[in-house]
């Protein structure tokens, strides 16, 4: 068995759409599974559209989702020669030609069929002319296609395709100024790296008759073609911006976890019976291409939370306070000094709970970021008014005594509410007002743990005293 090798070939001309994200990361699945290489192509011929900044952005997003590569990354452009020379040899025997012929007359050429009712598929005259009638002119080198039988592309999602050779053109391969065009660049870049298997979207299907061309003329053997469906919104239409975020960035932006958005992207068009939930070692050991459905998947937003919210639960609590900030570093705020990162880290496994983003995750945490005096929002204010600061007043002197456990604190706030003849409930709010500033938090026992006693008990009397 030869080695697995995949490659993610994306167009530095934007940033890395989601849906090219899903597609570097079925093809880093696939050889991660089964010990082979990932390698990564910046096709990057398009000079006029191709910029530094895409290139960068296409790495940092493909870094965030943790989607690392072998070897160097190549620049397309810049293997430009080898291009050619594959060309030039076509050429040389005899399987690619000049064709001497004007835009003028291809258009003059379409036009005529079209009036005609034939195909405006290009047909040159100087297919099968003598080099002695060329004339001293600019040239391009085109193919020779297969004019008669069927081109059948064994495709792994899709099945078998079969496509009339007489709908296949003779395509370009060189232009008039001796530039490879894309094709011929993807399939020898694809030939030279070891490409074993193409994995890519379905919109590259149709080229994938025209590439073999080129595989069978140089007498190279076929990639294992696998077209994926596209993505669709949840209206069934081609995901894009009036759908929302559509780059891997803002998804990060927006506080996804990394590990979320690969099981979640895993999941869009690809399943393992019923399984919604897995790590990434279970994706690697599982993913194939034969559980790649041939529908378009649609983007759900709702789903997406509901994974992030299970892998921020499942997580590490040192790898996620990494992760948050790695976010805070993203979004342009100041991380926490190392006094409010260390209560992050004791903390951390009554915050992750239930938070679905790292946005979540840091509200909950509010009582460990904000600072005394706290300023409680309205919902808060509401559960301070004077009785309830009388209880927080009585209760506080006796919490000062108390073992500082959680079945310590349990005790004293239980005596203390039998005492008064009512229930925890009633003093719940105020304590949550006092130690966070908000109606809504972990619960106040954990708060008070990781706050440890003297800030609790300073918050306590703080709020007691307004």
């Amino acid at each position: 068995m030869s080695t697995v090798v995949t490659r993610f070939a994306p167009s530095p001309t934007g940033f890395l759409h989601i849906g090219g994200a899903r597609t570097a990361l079925f093809n880093w699945l696939y050889a991660r599974g089964r010990g082979g290489k990932f390698l990564l192509r910046i096709e990057d011929t398009d000079r006029a559209r191709s910029t530094p900044e895409a290139t960068d952005a296409i790495l940092q997003g493909m870094a965030w989702l943790g989607l690392d590569h072998d070897g160097d990354v190549i620049s397309q452009f810049e293997r430009a020669d080898r291009h050619a020379e594959v060309a030039l040899q076509l050429l040389a025997e005899g399987k690619a030609y000049k064709c001497f012929a004007t835009q003028d007359e291809i258009q003059a050429f379409r036009d005529k069929a079209k009036e005609e009712g034939k195909s405006t598929l290009y047909r040159s005259p100087w297919r099968d002319a003598d080099a002695a009638s060329h004339p001293d002119a600019q040239y391009v080198v085109r193919i020779k296609a297969p004019q008669d039988g069927t081109t059948v592309i064994r495709d792994e999602v899709q099945g078998d395709v079969k496509i009339a050779n007489e709908q296949l053109d003779d395509m370009i391969l060189l232009r008039s100024d001796g530039t490879p065009v894309y094709m011929l660049a993807v399939v020898v870049d694809d030939h030279d790296m070891g490409v074993t298997h193409v994995i890519r979207g379905d919109d590259h299907l149709n080229n994938a008759a025209r590439q073999m061309m080129i595989y069978e003329a140089m007498g190279w053997d076929l990639p294992t073609y696998a077209h994926i469906p596209l993505i669709f919104g949840p209206d069934g239409k081609k995901l894009s911006k009036r759908h929302g975020a559509t780059g891997a960035e803002e998804y990060q932006k927006m506080g996804y976890p990394a590990a979320g958005m690969r099981n979640y992207l895993a999941r869009l068009g690809w399943s393992h019976g019923d399984d919604e939930f897995f790590t990434d070692a279970q994706a690697k050991e599982w993913f194939d291409l034969g559980g790649i459905g041939k529908s378009p998947a649609r983007f759900d937003f709702k789903k997406l939370e509901n994974i992030c919210g299970q892998h921020i639960a499942a997580s590490d609590d040192a790898a996620l306070l990494h992760e948050l900030v790695d976010f805070q570093h993203v979004i342009g705020v100041q991380p926490f000094d190392a006094a409010t990162t260390e209560l992050l880290r004791v903390g951390m496994y009554c915050l992750k709970e239930r938070a679905k983003t790292f946005p979540e995750l840091l509200e909950k945490a509010h009582f460990i970021t904000a600072s005394r005096p706290l300023q409680p929002d309205e919902k808060a204010s509401k559960n301070l008014d004077d009785v309830s600061r009388g209880i927080l007043k009585e209760l506080t002197p006796q919490l000062q005594n108390a073992s500082w456990t959680r079945d310590g604190l349990e005790a004293v706030t239980s005596s203390f509410a039998e005492a008064k003849e009512i229930k925890f409930g009633k003093m719940a709010g105020p304590l949550r007002a006092a130690l966070a500033g908000r109606a809504v938090t972990p619960s106040v026992f954990d708060m008070m743990l990781v706050l440890g006693p003297d800030e609790s008990i300073a918050r306590l009397q703080d709020a007691a005293a307004d």
